[in-house]
């Protein structure tokens, strides 16, 4: 068995099966083993009802108190009953789950495992998995893995698989150089597998994720090192002149830039004009104006008769960014054209569109990944620029690039990261920061509250709705599943529906959703056609709209300090106030002084600096991250010193071995040259 064989050479997955862990991205049997858990059920003593609050995960040992009651919302059933511990008693409730009124009985003992929720004052065990009291005391001790699922998939399935793979110790081989692994005592690579799925005590699970997140930080800079290296012997083949068109925009806005957008705006003009092919990050905060600077830099290609394009992460994002450049262009009476490329376009529309950007008939393309499939082709790509780009691989980027012969790179990013860290992840990219906001920006107004705030909060977004204006509402990846943090949305939007007038329109968005479902909906919100927007964090890489005035986030415990910052990014683009509110389930001192924070500045960089230095080991979000950088593991401000080793492992490693060719380095030049042929961009910053 090799690692890069198909699943269906593992007992007892057919094809079927196969195509099941296909749909969750998993086709090989190293894409397996690299499907971490995303978080574990630590099975603890049942806990007494008395003792429990809002927030809390926990087991109940007791008895229904009498059958369950089933009834029907908007097509959701909604089982529950009355479930009792001999001193005190709970309400429990399951979704879409009618057939437990034959399984479960009242008097019964059973242990009732899940999330106690409020609702008003009473307490509630929502969606609870139910065990009998021997099976569940064979658990007490252990923890068991959680694994992200889709349609199809159970956490048997991976479990089972798993644990098949991990019995064959021949197959796992430690690409890592012993001297690395010891130089910064790394756990063995078996071992580190086994535990991070099956950990048998904290402690080693602790090891087996930092050996696991060193890798992952290590394959991505060893990447990134090669692509800095073949942009440093890269010459500019697209030397451009100064574009009158650039000042005459300026000239015209009906805003002046910043002092900062107008230093990088030179920084970017000058290189334009260099003998070096230009690579540059441009950092700031959300609505700080980067966009502009872009287009500057999209029409002074143009005005040298050359091609630019401009990736994003979602088509409603490209169509918004497509429609400003072409009124913007129309105003001023500029010929530049520009093309909007993405997957949803019909295959006529994408031929009519290939051919006049290989014509050079148009001077911009705006999209989506379509613009780096096989068949497109540019005339004279000069000027590739990415935007929220740690959405798209390195590879990805280099892909792009690669449509032209060695082309100028903008990479824009508004996620908040300490220039420590910048300097490391953007090792291949010089760095400008957009440090000021516009000056008609009205900074965010900032609450952070606890759950007895929430019907105060439903009543502002009520009002705000009111007085014209649209509101978002974020809830967080819930623990057990995707497939649950669907339902949980869903289950949320049919909560304000009935706390809000029923003249609103409230519509719910999630991850699970198909991209057309989610394209129409953020196009409904944008036009106005939707007032209260319920969503996970999928929303973070949105559009503009400058009509939403609120935001409030649920669990707001649970996120990152600079992901609720670029979550609260969302709004305050318009001229009205914004509100963003922070409610938090859980309490304490430190819960409540870390969200403070978020009140004391709207500084991205100064909040991630302070996320940097508060957060460590215990403050991760779920095991499998699914934050502001996409690595699977890895956590940039938690794991920043396992960043900054990797770098300097990397750097060591390449000032002795440029071409990894020395003995001991033959199954790390394997590993890597695999990595970069499977994952074709996968590893994501």
């Amino acid at each position: 068995m090799e690692l890069d064989a198909s699943l269906d050479t593992l007992k007892g997955i057919g094809e079927k099966t196969r195509q099941v862990f296909d749909r969750a991205g998993v086709s090989t049997i190293e894409e397996l083993i690299s499907y971490y858990p995303r978080t574990y059920e630590r099975y603890e003593k049942p806990a007494a009802i008395a003792s429990l609050k809002e927030g809390d995960f926990a087991s109940i040992l007791g008895r229904l108190e009498g059958p369950l009651e089933t009834r029907y919302l908007r097509g959701l059933s909604i089982s529950s009953a009355v479930f009792g511990d001999g001193i005190e008693h709970i309400l429990v409730s399951w979704f879409n789950m009618p057939y437990l009124r034959n399984s479960l009985k009242s008097g019964v003992l059973y242990v009732f495992r899940g999330r106690i929720k409020a609702k008003g004052q009473r307490l509630i065990l929502e969606q609870p998995t139910v065990f009998r009291p021997e099976q569940y005391e064979g658990l007490i001790g252990t923890m068991l893995p959680n694994y992200t699922l889709v349609k199809g998939l159970t956490n048997q399935m991976v479990t089972k698989a798993v644990r098949q793979v991990i019995a064959d110790k021949q197959l796992l081989s430690d690409a890592m150089p012993e001297a690395i692994r010891e130089q910064y005592a790394l756990a063995e690579y078996n071992f580190s597998i086994e535990q991070i799925h099956f950990p048998s005590s904290d402690q080693a699970l602790q090891l087996a994720r930092r050996r696991l997140v060193f890798d992952e930080f290590f394959y991505f800079l060893l990447q990134l090192r090669g692509l800095k290296e073949r942009r440093e012997r890269a010459y500019n083949q697209f030397h451009m002149k100064k574009a009158p068109e650039t000042q005459q925009l300026i000239g015209r806005l009906p805003y002046q830039l910043t002092g900062a957008q107008q230093r990088v705006w030179h920084t970017v003009e000058q290189e334009l004009q260099g003998n070096a092919v230009m690579a540059r990050l441009i950092q700031g905060d959300v609505g700080s104006g980067k966009t502009i600077v872009a287009i500057l830099a999209l029409v002074m290609a143009a005005a040298n008769h050359l091609q630019g394009a401009l990736m994003v992460p979602t088509e409603v994002l490209a169509r918004q960014h497509f429609a400003s450049f072409t009124e913007l262009m129309g105003k001023n009476g500029f010929p530049f054209r520009a093309e909007l490329l993405t997957g949803s376009m019909t295959a006529k529309q994408k031929r009519e569109a290939y051919a006049r950007i290989a014509s050079g008939e148009v001077s911009v393309v705006i999209g989506t990944h379509a613009l780096i499939q096989e068949k497109v082709q540019y005339q004279n790509l000069a000027l590739v620029i990415t935007d929220e780009q740690h959405r798209f691989g390195v590879r990805q980027r280099e892909t792009l690039s690669k449509k032209g012969a060695y082309p100028h790179t903008i990479v824009m990013s508004a996620t908040p990261i300490p220039r420590t860290l910048a300097v490391i992840l953007y090792g291949d990219l010089d760095i400008s920061v957009i440090n000021e906001m516009p000056a008609n920006r009205l900074p965010i107004k900032n609450c952070v509250v606890n759950t007895g705030y929430r019907k105060k909060a439903y009543e502002f977004i009520r009002r705000e709705v009111e007085a014209g204006h649209q509101a978002y509402v974020i809830c967080p990846m819930v623990e057990e599943s995707e497939a649950i943090d669907a339902e949980n949305v869903v289950e949320y939007t049919e909560v304000l529906r009935t706390e809000l007038p029923p003249a609103f329109t409230i519509e719910y968005l999630h991850g699970k959703m198909k991209p057309k479902e989610k394209n129409e909906i953020m196009e409904r919100f944008l036009e106005g056609e939707i007032q209260v927007l319920v969503s996970t964090t999928v929303i973070e890489v949105g559009v503009n709209v400058p009509n939403a005035t609120v935001m409030m986030i649920e669990n707001s415990e649970r996120f990152g300090l600079a992901q609720l910052h670029q979550l609260r990014g969302r709004v305050g683009r318009g001229s009205a106030q914004a509100y963003c509110i922070f409610l938090h389930t859980l309490d304490g001192k430190h819960i409540r002084e870390r969200l403070d924070i978020l009140c004391k500045s709207n500084d991205g960089f100064e909040i991630a600096n302070r996320d940097m230095q508060l957060r460590g080991p215990g403050d991760l979000f779920g095991v499998r991250q699914s934050g502001l950088l996409d690595f699977a593991l890895a956590d940039i401000y938690t794991d920043a010193d396992t960043l900054q080793q990797a770098n300097e492992a990397v750097g060591e490693l390449l000032a002795k071995d440029p071409k990894l060719e020395q003995e001991g380095h033959s199954a790390l030049k394997l590993k890597f040259d695999r990595l970069l042929f499977h994952q074709n961009g996968q590893i994501s910053l």
